[in-house]
């Protein structure tokens, strides 16, 4: 019995399996096999082609710079700093890209007050603020515990932060513009966010909002605005604001259509009101020397507005190798439609029996010779015999067939 199984297993690996096509007149699995056509169709035509541009190249090496320039014009008049007018060239701190806004400027100390080096600071028991040491520990009397000397910049730098802008009480209005020029490289395509028009008093007059959405010049006090803040307190304070340039292009479309889209958000953390990381500040220092050759400087800690330009984005363009990807795979789709619906027709019906015997059908080569042999038996026979053998149905059927 075993080796007629292994017989039967090893001559299976060379039966033919071939496609019969039978129509099923089942209203439910039809509309379930309609349906899940229409929602692949659905999907490839409408989100692979339309919503996610399948048929296209896609680019997102972008290639990017940005410039920025901030203009405008404070005067102050406190009793810290006097009487003074503040340009471009006293307040953007470097004055180069990616630079930020002063908007306090606590001194330490105040004019006429400079720091000087060398100087000596005696502090109590030897506990020494920051500065070079000096290895000496000085005492003032013999029973008095020691202090010790260390080289540094005196007095010492002033804490504290300033309760209200200095610079920047009027600086809602200043202008910021930003140049910010892009490439992709695999469709050696560039261009800036400049619009290109004929008008040279454009940029002159324009300021970005709902009625310039391609204008490059941005209001001061509306960038601290769209990012959800004050600008009073992010001026007193400091503070950091991205502004986010997105460029999403359509290579086949004009390349006029391709223009950048703005966001903007404050990157510090503010979580709560007394956060100790939130706000933005640095330090700078101006030096002098004196006629008897000594070294001062006048150091200014400020607090300001940073902005950081982050700049993202993709192109495509109409390429034949992802279309026929995408063809290709909702096509297979497709056929895993029929693969579905053979599933629920053959094992998930009450009738799925009657479907499986009409859907497959084995054929034997042996037993057609047999039904063969078994004719050439009967016409051998004389009428006398015939009349009184008796056959099985299924032996008539497949002589009939």
């Amino acid at each position: 019995m075993g080796q007629v199984a292994w017989k039967e297993l090893c001559l299976s690996l060379f039966d033919y399996k071939t496609e019969k096509y039978v129509i099923a007149k089942n209203k439910k699995v039809g509309i379930l096999y309609r349906a899940v056509q229409l929602f692949i169709l659905a999907y490839i035509v409408g989100w692979v082609f339309m919503v996610k541009k399948g048929y296209q190249d896609v680019d997102t090496s972008i290639q990017s710079s940005v410039i920025t320039k901030l203009k405008g014009v404070a005067f102050t008049n406190t009793s810290e700093l006097s009487q003074k007018v503040w340009d471009v060239a006293d307040y953007v701190i470097p004055s180069q890209v990616k630079g930020s806004l002063m908007s306090c400027l606590p001194h330490t100390p105040f004019p006429g007050e400079q720091q000087s080096l060398p100087r000596v600071i005696l502090v109590n028991k030897c506990v020494c603020p920051t500065g070079v040491k000096t290895g000496r520990c000085l005492k003032a009397g013999a029973n008095k515990s020691g202090t010790c000397e260390i080289l540094a910049w005196c007095p010492v730098e002033k804490r504290g932060r300033p309760k209200l802008p200095t610079i920047s009480s009027n600086a809602e209005n200043f202008t910021v513009y930003i140049k910010n020029s892009i490439c992709f490289p695999r469709f050696h395509f560039c261009k800036t966010n400049v619009l290109e028009t004929k008008d040279d008093t454009y940029l002159k007059t324009c300021r970005y909002g709902p009625e310039h959405p391609y204008c490059p010049i941005f209001l001061l006090g509306n960038l601290i605005h769209w990012a959800g803040n004050n600008f009073q307190e992010m001026a007193s304070e400091g503070g950091v604001i991205g502004i986010q340039i997105s460029w999403n292009c359509d290579l086949d479309k004009a390349a006029s259509q391709c223009n950048p889209q703005y966001s903007f958000s404050r990157l510090d953390s503010r979580l709560t009101e007394k956060s100790v990381s939130s706000g933005y500040n640095f330090r700078f220092a101006k030096y002098y020397r004196d006629a008897a050759d000594v070294d001062f400087r006048t150091l200014i800690k400020a607090y300001g507005i940073r902005f950081d330009v982050i700049v993202n984005g993709k192109a495509g363009k109409f390429n034949i190798i992802p279309t026929i990807i995408n063809v290709g795979s909702g096509l297979a789709l497709m056929g895993a439609v029929t693969f579905f619906c053979d599933l629920v027709l053959l094992y998930l019906l009450r009738k799925s029996n009657f479907y499986r015997g009409k859907k497959y059908e084995e054929v034997r080569y042996v037993a057609l010779r047999c039904v063969h042999a078994t004719m050439e038996v009967f016409l051998s026979l004389p009428p006398e015999g015939l009349s009184s053998l008796v056959v099985s149905p299924d032996v008539v059927e497949l002589l009939s067939s």
